[in-house]
């Protein structure tokens, strides 16, 4: 396998160029380096996509959902294959270490197709007796679904999409980030590698007018975005429009809630992994961790010592666990969050700078003393920030957990599992955690409530998203009218 796609876009089943279209710069996060220069889909290219989508997913929506689901088992087998390459080339799309890319990126893509292709064949209707009359109901597919990727995941989100979509008969055109445009396209080249009809998924590149002309067009039927409340608020409002169907993974701002009789060493652990992993860069990310009074300066303490295990560098070094920013833009926006954490008076424990030379990295960052009006604690950062808030009561930290706009995940750490349970009853949030965070199998739904997102990504929940019901009345009786 090619480590690099050999064109922008992937198009009715194979690379096509056209390079009247805007130039997209790809740029190692570890290094500033342009590795590749895209170019952003023309018109010509997003009418190419659309019908080649239309007119194969007629075709493909015949075939049996057992044979469909054997195609996309077939090219989750070759996606763990070729993990390593997909790897290395998600490392250079984010700079996130290969160290994570390895264990939770293409190996997540071939969790969702091969779950999806396990599913495929029980997607069916059911019967409904009325006496002498029946229905009967079909589910099916919704035709031509876009997808708009986000920057951090760019493997993963293409495979969370396109795993349901081509399950439930669906085709799809999916627009990955401008930030990390390269892994989606090796997913279509392995998609139609494993036999999947040409046309059926088709990757475009582009800016923000590309996204706009895809999700107004009148042969979609759905959009998918994982994405930001601003652009989710975009997105939504122009898939309205046409009164689309829209599945919305947008931000966050999750709760963290640790109390004093967690287990120290399994709470640090869980805010590392809520606010450290993919260098901070994750929608669920439970970025607010209220802290118990009676473990508070413990849990900073080992914290910080844990944080010093900290090993930035080269991310292809599998022995690097810390990696840049995914760009220079995004650092810049997270030093004004920590430039006004200080300013608003929040402790900075640790971290806070950037580190000097070559790439976009930005220490781990951990500021306490942290109250629920600082725009630290309000605003979604989406980098290596953690606030460290202070609660006394089970009541107060479950209010304030949930007086935000946000509500995509929360997560508690405690010993007292009844406890735990009314935490996670209370929470207002799609997906929650007891004792662990960012968890995200294939099997559990995942989306979010208020401003964070509508509809839900993964596990059976995901077919509701990407079909619909049609219901057939059978009499076999005579017909009656009154005249």
């Amino acid at each position: 396998m090619q480590t690099q796609p050999t064109a922008s876009h992937f198009v009715n089943g194979e690379y096509v160029e056209d390079t009247a279209g805007e130039v997209i710069d790809v740029i190692y996060p570890a290094t500033g380096e342009v590795i590749a220069t895209l170019h952003a889909a023309t018109p010509a290219i997003v009418d190419q996509a659309l019908n080649a989508a239309k007119a194969a997913q007629k075709e493909w929506a015949g075939w049996s959902p057992t044979e469909r689901g054997r195609v996309l088992r077939r090219a989750a087998y070759m996606i763990r294959d070729r993990n390593h390459d997909l790897s290395v080339l998600e490392t250079y799309d984010t700079g996130k270490p290969y160290q994570e890319t390895s264990v939770a990126d293409a190996t997540s893509g071939a969790d969702a197709l091969e779950y999806f292709g396990g599913l495929a064949a029980s997607i069916t209707g059911e019967h409904i007796p009325l006496g002498g009359d029946f229905v009967y109901t079909r589910r099916e597919p919704l035709g031509v679904c876009v997808g708009i990727g986000a920057w951090n995941y760019p493997t993963q989100i293409a495979c969370w999409k396109a795993a349901p979509a081509l399950a439930c008969g669906n085709a799809m055109v999916f627009k990955p980030s401008e930030t990390t445009p390269l892994c989606a396209l090796k997913v279509a080249e392995i998609l139609h590698e494993a036999g999947l009809p040409a046309g059926l998924f088709n990757v475009v590149q582009g800016y923000g007018a590309v996204g706009a002309s895809l999700i107004s067009d009148p042969r979609v039927d759905k959009v998918s975005l994982t994405g930001s409340v601003p652009t989710g608020r975009k997105v939504y409002a122009a898939a309205a429009e046409g009164l689309r169907h829209v599945t919305m993974e947008l931000g966050g701002k999750s709760p963290l809630v640790i109390f004093d009789d967690a287990n120290l060493e399994n709470a640090v652990s869980g805010a590392i992994m809520a606010n450290f992993y993919s260098t901070g860069q994750v929608c669920s990310n439970g970025t607010r961790v209220f802290v118990q009074g009676g473990i508070k300066e413990a849990f900073l303490e080992r914290l910080v010592t844990r944080l010093a295990n900290v090993k930035m560098g080269d991310p292809q070094d599998p022995e690097v666990n810390f990696g840049p920013m995914a760009s220079e833009r995004q650092r810049d926006i997270v030093e004004g969050f920590i430039e006004k954490g200080v300013a608003e008076g929040a402790r900075l424990v640790t971290g806070g700078k950037r580190v000097e030379g070559p790439g976009s990295f930005l220490e781990p960052t951990v500021f306490a003393n942290v109250t629920d009006d600082m725009t630290i604690a309000r605003d979604e950062i989406f980098g290596p920030v953690m606030s460290v808030l202070d609660f006394e009561t089970e009541e107060e930290a479950l209010a304030r957990a949930n007086a935000t706009e946000f509500g995509l995940s929360a997560g508690v750490f405690t010993s007292d599992l009844t406890r735990a349970h009314r935490m996670a009853a209370g929470f207002e949030a799609g997906t929650c955690f007891i004792n662990s965070y960012n968890d995200a199998p294939v099997e559990a739904p995942f989306g979010g409530m208020k401003l964070s997102g509508v509809g839900r990504e993964n596990s059976k929940a995901a077919i509701e998203h990407y079909s619909q019901i049609k219901s057939i009345y059978v009499r076999m009786s005579e017909m009656e009218a009154p005249f």
